[in-house]
């Protein structure tokens, strides 16, 4: 196998693409943070850093956990470990050196984030069990992605105030809202395999309105970051396009029609990270 096959496979497995999600979120809380600390290249990339190797561990983590489930459903039967493509022992691996590197970084980081680090680690590594035993998965997995802006505030060395737990609070409701809205396309399987989700416990009508109460909460939230930071009208605006593009992203998955579930989960909500990470961008500019 070639190289740059290794590497897709790889890129594959973890999704790298998924990165879209958390890090335009974390790198939008160290701007944010400026106004009580200075952001400097080598925290910066420190930072994205941390993003790409927790992420990478989770990822990797969450293959080689649920590889037997996955074995089982026609829909994740092609991913990698599966399929055959990389052995459970590489993918070992890779969690294992994903795991040192974000340490590291984060002991770069200083004294407070290494702490953290460990804990960090148990919610991104304890996700891939939770739909064995609970249907509150896609609040664990919000949660662990909320480590993201909240770690990369705490890693700028800013004060804790209300700002960034409301900003934890809403990127936390919006992963697990649009979470909910992609397992839709397993709840038959989860329910047959006896795997908890918030779709086999509510249905597809519950689950819905589940997901669109979440997505209320997450632009409540971030409004209330912007006001508790005093930002201008550019972080408005980025709120307010969150908001439309959450709205279509409802509109578009309907209990009588889940074939769009894919381009609500990937187009849409890359583009609510996005949309936010560069309206915090021209606020700062013209701060």
């Amino acid at each position: 196998m070639s190289f740059a096959r290794t590497v897709g496979h790889y890129s594959s497995l973890v999704k790298l693409s998924h990165t879209v999600f958390a890090l335009p979120f974390a790198l939008a809380a160290a701007l944010l943070a400026t106004r009580y600390a200075e952001l400097t290249v080598k925290k910066l990339l420190l930072i994205v850093l941390c993003i790409a190797s927790a992420r990478t561990a989770a990822m990797a983590f969450n293959r080689l956990v649920d590889r037997h489930i996955d074995a089982k459903n026609p829909r994740t039967q092609q991913r990698e470990i599966p399929a055959g493509v990389l052995s459970p022992g590489a993918v070992r691996g890779l969690v294992v050196a994903s795991c040192a590197v974000f340490v590291a970084s984060a002991a770069a980081l200083g004294r407070l984030p290494l702490v953290l680090s460990p804990i960090v680690l148990v919610v991104l590594l304890g996700y891939s069990f939770t739909k064995r035993f609970t249907s509150l998965c896609h609040l664990v997995l919000g949660v662990a992605v909320a480590l993201a802006p909240g770690g990369a505030w705490i890693a700028m060395g800013a004060p804790v105030t209300i700002a960034p737990w409301l900003m934890v609070i809403g990127v936390a409701s919006w992963v697990a809202g649009f979470d909910i809205l992609y397992s839709l396309q397993d709840h038959q399987f989860d329910r047959a395999e006896r795997l908890h989700s918030i779709p086999v416990a509510l249905g597809v009508v519950g689950a819905l309105w589940l997901s669109g109460g979440l997505h209320v909460v997450t632009v409540a939230c971030l409004l209330g970051a912007g006001l508790a930071l005093g930002t201008g009208w550019p972080y408005t605006l980025g709120v307010g396009l969150i908001g439309a593009i959450l709205v279509y992203e409802h509109a578009i998955v309907r209990p009588s029609d889940l074939s769009r579930i894919d381009r609500a989960f990937f187009d849409l909500n890359g583009y609510v990270s996005l949309a936010f990470l560069a309206c915090v961008v021209v606020d700062q500019v013209l701060a």
